[in-house]
């Protein structure tokens, strides 16, 4: 028997693709990708396996697919968009196919928030304003846990980044608010992150919600809500301060 590899196929762009991960997809026997996130150039990697969009599949037509194609040893790659260990429901088919005695492997790939930072031109963490990123979701039909609320969240007053939640937008602005958000913190929508038809959405909290709806941004979109977006004054790091010292470098008397 074959193994499963859960493979991330990046934000977008096929050049932000790893190699490991070109590699697999290129020798792939059978290949199961998540729908429409996954770009058809990155699909067209794969010229000599068989494609299933999961998107047209439930739980466990999937996971018949993985078990069946690996068990015949065949190489059986199932692509995630960005990074499947986040929000990639792979924990579930993880265990599935080891109670039927498959193996795993991830190989990670660069997630959407990261490529919103680069399109952003920012830095996620700056001394003086942040040291701490929490990536979450808006509740929806699947539930957060009460300590998980944004309004709770809010609190650290940290840099803080949304998945499957632009259009909760108005709600992600409120419990922000309420946890201690300034309304003038500054926000930042990307839309398909990567990709040829990026859109970059700036505003505060006060109006980010009217911009996103004049734009008509529903989905696939990152909110980053934190003042290293546009911050009115940071500190230089320490690393490479002339007067720091650390184990490669000793201060020059």
């Amino acid at each position: 028997m074959s193994k499963v590899f859960f493979v991330g196929c990046g934000p977008g762009d096929p050049e932000l693709i790893t190699i490991k991960a070109k590699k697999l997809i290129q020798k792939a026997d059978v290949m199961v990708y998540s729908g429409s996130l996954i770009p058809e150039q990155i699909l067209k990697f794969c010229k000599k396996g068989k494609l299933y969009d999961a998107s047209k599949l439930v739980r466990e037509e999937i996971f018949d697919l993985l078990y069946k194609n690996a068990k015949k040893n065949k190489l059986v790659v199932r692509l995630h968009d960005g990074d499947p260990s986040i929000y990639g429901a792979i924990k579930e088919q993880i265990d599935n196919l080891e109670r039927k005695g498959i193996e795993s492997t991830i190989i990670p790939g660069i997630t959407a928030f990261l490529a919103s930072a680069a399109a952003l031109g920012t830095q996620l963490t700056l001394p003086g304003v942040t040291q701490t990123i929490i990536v979450t979701r808006a509740e929806s039909r699947t539930k957060v846990p009460k300590r998980e609320k944004i309004s709770e969240l809010a609190k650290h007053k940290a840099t803080l980044i949304f998945y499957l939640s632009v259009h909760l937008v108005a709600n992600l602005v409120k419990e922000a608010i309420a946890g201690g958000y300034k309304k003038s913190t500054p926000v930042a929508v990307v839309y398909r992150a990567s990709w040829k038809d990026q859109i970059i959405i700036k505003g505060t909290l006060t109006d980010i919600a009217k911009k996103i709806k004049e734009k008509k941004i529903t989905r696939t979109a990152i909110v980053i809500i934190s003042d290293v977006i546009d911050p009115e004054t940071y500190e230089y790091s320490k690393l490479y301060d002339k007067n720091f010292s650390h184990g490669y470098r000793k201060i020059k008397k």
